[in-house]
């Protein structure tokens, strides 16, 4: 079976997440670099990784890669590639995507012509035709120039992985599903663990938590573009990578799971998602206040996304606000806190210094990730059997 080069794109500063979950599907990592993980595997990894990837925003089919200049170079690089092996006669095919970074080359909609035009020439001298029908399935092609290097990619996905297909509603300013799945993933949280969203909107951060106890794959309710790509993989190899993920499923998990918020109309939305994804009879919602933020037991987690005066609140009264989740931390007993924000002033008024802080770009947008750390539990004795 042909061996492919696939890239993994993801949050800028949230690589070594994904690069563990590359590893535990199974696959060989050859590159790590800033926002993306590139890796080998066979077809049936294409369709494991759309399937089982928490973290990546999308899998990306690496058709080739050269240093360009001039647009002459970059026609004659493109045109040079196999496009035969990836593209049948029929197929449908565009640039959807050019960026350039620090490259000579900075046009993107002359950098998608020049590639177009270069993957039809090739195309005609291959197939012996002048025109193309495209009728036939899909096949997105990205460009990326960094410093002068061109990677040419085919885009194995379709609409980014961070939409699961559960949420169809959603409150302002929501934290995309990829990015509340590697925030998880940074934390010590498991499934037999509390954890409570008390800025939970729309509920990603409970819910990507609960499809995390359930073992529940995060694409297993959605489709993806290569699976009509019947040159290049098989529908054998989808339907074993879905019943790989529908026997994975724990349908006795149990988890001690809350989201809170103010909004009575966004926790509705938070548990029709709920409901959608899976895992409604696994999360408690409830509209309250961070003031009423209180639990019992020990040792449970805090994560969120509070406010920070980019969207929802203006900042003058973020002080109030971040005061408030420092008071009810501090009543919690043995507890951790995560919070993603941008707002700087986040430690001061939470009334403590972050044990952890984590650079993680939301977009365009630079935010911090604080942790404050609790104390672990105690281990749990082994039972011991006699005779």
């Amino acid at each position: 079976m042909h061996t492919f080069e696939l890239t993994a794109p993801c949050h800028f500063g949230l690589e070594a997440v994904l690069k563990k979950e590359i590893y535990d599907l199974g696959y060989e990592i050859t590159k790590v670099e800033d926002g993306k993980v590139t890796f080998l595997g066979d077809a049936q990894a294409v369709c494991r990784a759309n399937l089982f990837l928490r973290t990546a925003e999308r899998v990306l089919l690496k058709a080739g890669s050269f240093h360009a200049v001039t647009y002459d170079e970059l026609f004659e690089g493109v045109r040079a590639l196999p496009w035969e092996i990836y593209l049948p006669k029929d197929a449908k095919f565009w640039v959807t995507k050019a960026s350039s970074i620090k490259s000579k080359l900075f046009s993107p909609s002359d950098i998608q012509r020049i590639v177009k035009k270069a993957v039809v020439e090739k195309m005609k001298e291959y197939y012996d035709i002048e025109w193309f029908s495209e009728t036939g399935a899909a096949y997105p092609i990205r460009i990326f120039l960094l410093k002068d290097e061109v990677s040419v990619t085919i885009d194995t996905t379709g609409e980014s992985l961070h939409k699961r297909g559960y949420r169809t509603m959603s409150g302002p300013a929501p934290i995309s599903e990829t990015l509340a799945a590697a925030l998880i993933r940074l934390t010590p949280w498991h499934g037999d663990r509390i954890l409570v969203d008390p800025f939970c909107g729309s509920g990603t951060f409970p819910i990507e938590a609960a499809m995390m106890a359930a073992n529940i794959a995060p694409g297993i309710d959605r489709e993806f573009t290569a699976q009509e790509w019947q040159n290049l993989i098989r529908k054998k190899d989808w339907y074993e990578a879905l019943e790989e993920a529908q026997d994975l499923i724990d349908r006795s998990a149990d988890a001690d799971i809350q989201g809170y918020d103010i909004d009575g109309d966004v926790l509705h939305c938070a548990r029709e998602n709920a409901k959608r994804a899976g895992v409604g009879h696994m999360i408690h919602f409830q509209k309250r206040d961070i003031s009423q933020l209180r639990h019992p037991k020990k040792y449970g987690f805090v994560i969120t996304n509070p406010p920070y005066g980019e969207r929802m609140e203006e900042k003058r009264d973020l002080p109030k606000l971040y005061e408030k989740i420092g008071e009810a931390y501090h009543n919690l007993d043995a507890w951790s806190l995560y919070i993603i924000t941008g707002y700087e002033e986040a430690e001061r008024y939470i009334g403590r210094k972050a044990d952890k802080k984590r650079k993680i770009y939301n977009g365009m947008l630079k935010t911090n990730f604080y942790q404050f750390l609790g104390p672990k539990p105690p281990k749990r004795k082994k039972e011991t059997c006699t005779n």
